[in-house]
């Protein structure tokens, strides 16, 4: 039986990018070239002998670094660390003497890129209110995300305004606890900090390697969420596809009826 599920959050909860077409329409940069330009801009301003290309080379260094570490090593550095990364880089190390005040400018330059990462909401997929309103009255609800550069921090703001942050008892931010999906580090933690048997628990999101193949890999089950892009249903490994939100209570009863204690033992 299932007692638990934990949800993905970009592409299963929020629509990745939808705020892009809300910045367009205010004049507003995309969020990539923003965190540049605040990144150029921050050191430049203080910093007058580096040139602004030197500062956009040095983010873009900092950005591939991040990328290896996500994809290769499965963690995701937080924004403070890519930022101290960008800094190297331009060959500003904290020194003696210098320690305090390049650790004021990154703190500065962090909150002014999570501000902007959370400035202008994102659309939340349909159905997903109601949905979580249904399954949050049977099971215990998580949340297991990446954070690539909204933070933790940043996605429980976007949820609380959503209305959204009262229905999770337990939620997993890569940048918060040092690995990311699929590592089955992240999968086991979530059915210790919900209190279940990784075979009673069904993770819900988007992607194949990360939703699916993670969860999996531990003996939890997992159903791939088709609702904002199909990436691969075909050819998935899930125990179930859900398409659309209004389907989803009944995809978890019909298959919390097929769990039986004897599967722990594959757990």
């Amino acid at each position: 039986m299932i007692e638990a599920i934990t949800f993905d959050f970009w592409d299963t909860i929020a629509i990745d990018d939808s705020d892009e077409p809300k910045r367009s329409a205010m004049g507003l940069p995309s969020k990539a070239n923003a965190r540049i330009e605040l990144f150029a801009g921050h050191v430049t301003q203080r910093h007058p002998e580096i040139a602004y290309e030197q500062a956009v080379q040095a983010y873009q260094h900092a950005n591939e670094s991040f990328q290896h570490a996500w994809h290769e090593e499965q963690h995701t550095p937080g924004i403070a660390a890519r930022m101290y990364d960008a800094y190297e880089y331009l060959g500003m190390r904290p020194g003696p003497g210098r320690f305090a005040r390049l650790m004021r400018e990154v703190d500065e330059l962090v909150r002014e890129i999570e501000t902007m990462e959370v400035r202008i909401q994102p659309d939340f997929t349909p159905g997903v209110h109601a949905a979580l309103d249904e399954l949050s009255m049977h099971y215990k609800l998580g949340i297991i995300s990446d954070t690539i550069h909204t933070t933790g921090r940043g996605l429980r703001y976007l949820l609380q305004r959503q209305g959204l942050l009262r229905y999770f008892s337990y939620m997993l931010f890569s940048d918060e606890i040092g690995v990311s999906k699929p590592e089955p580090e992240v999968f086991r933690r979530a059915a210790l900090g919900l209190g279940a048997a990784p075979y009673q628990i069904v993770h819900i999101g988007d992607r194949e390697s990360n939703d699916i193949l993670g969860p999996l890999s531990i003996g939890m089950n997992a159903i791939l969420f088709t609702g904002v892009k199909d990436r691969g249903s075909d050819s998935t490994q899930a125990n179930a596809v859900c398409r659309t939100y209004a389907a989803l209570p009944a995809i978890v009863r019909r298959l919390s009826a097929t769990i039986r204690p004897l599967q722990l033992g594959s757990a």
